[in-house]
């Protein structure tokens, strides 16, 4: 009788994934902003306000342009988009963020005021991991904040699992690693081990501020100031913590399965 009401209530609730990508995306909470944008061009003659407010030094003016906001350092406390007297730094309310490069998150250049999308792995690599990836995850000093959004994904409203894409207990049985935290000096010899125990080729993916750049604890003696500093990596996808939407995006364009730009 258990058995059959447990199927019949099942039944009734139906599918529960989300239709993304095939279906519009969710939408971010209100309170989450979305990805910054950056005009330099806004920026009033010798004003630093943004840069005072700052808790990780990721605005700068020291690029040769007005103003410089590194989204990898940023922890989305909208400190500056608050104080900024010319309304300079913006939400765009996107959930897209995930880039290839390190530098393609630093903002402000009057060619750069968005982030530049990642783009996918090579056709080599795509068709070795394009339709099965499976990551070792190691949480290297984090609050749990980003591994949690991490694990987010293999719920049933997400269900990671469908693109193929799956954690694994052992690094001997992983294509890549996917890195939290900002890699503690008590963390650093393991991420080498573990990173070394990945067979070839292999790809390194670094989650939220702390993994980029070190997050809040940027220049702490006992960080490493993100994967960056110990390992190769592959995939930057800055928040704190990214929002699970953000990471899936990130990962999809990796790998090649999104067909928007």
């Amino acid at each position: 009788m258990f058995l059959t009401d447990t199927l019949i209530h099942r039944l009734k609730r139906g599918c529960e994934t989300m239709a993304y990508p095939k279906g519009p995306a969710p939408a971010l909470p209100a309170r989450h902003g979305g990805a910054l944008q950056a005009d330099g061009a806004q920026c009033p003659d010798g004003c630093r306000a943004c840069v005072a407010l700052c808790p990780t030094q990721a605005i700068t003016r020291d690029f040769g342009f007005p103003v410089a906001l590194d989204l990898g350092r940023c922890v989305f406390c909208a400190a500056c988009v608050e104080g900024c007297p010319a309304h300079a730094i913006t939400h765009t309310g996107d959930h897209r963020m995930a880039t290839r490069h390190r530098d393609d998150l630093i903002l402000g250049a009057p060619d750069r005021e968005q982030v530049r999308l990642a783009s996918a792995l090579d056709a080599k690599l795509r068709k070795l991991f394009g339709r099965s990836l499976r990551l070792r995850q190691v949480s290297a000093g984090g609050c749990n904040a980003c591994e949690a959004d991490t694990n987010v994904l293999g719920t049933i409203g997400w269900d990671l699992s469908r693109f193929g894409i799956q954690f694994v207990a052992s690094p001997r049985h992983a294509d890549g690693l996917l890195i939290t935290g900002p890699v503690s000096k008590a963390m650093e010899l393991a991420l080498r081990k573990t990173y070394d125990a990945v067979p070839d080729p292999k790809i390194v993916i670094a989650v939220g501020a702390c993994a980029i750049a070190g997050g809040p604890f940027v220049g702490h003696p006992q960080v490493n100031d993100g994967a960056s500093a110990i390992v190769p990596v592959d995939l930057f996808i800055p928040g704190c913590p990214p929002h699970p939407l953000t990471i899936l995006d990130g990962l999809l364009r990796l790998l090649g399965r999104l067909e928007e730009a």
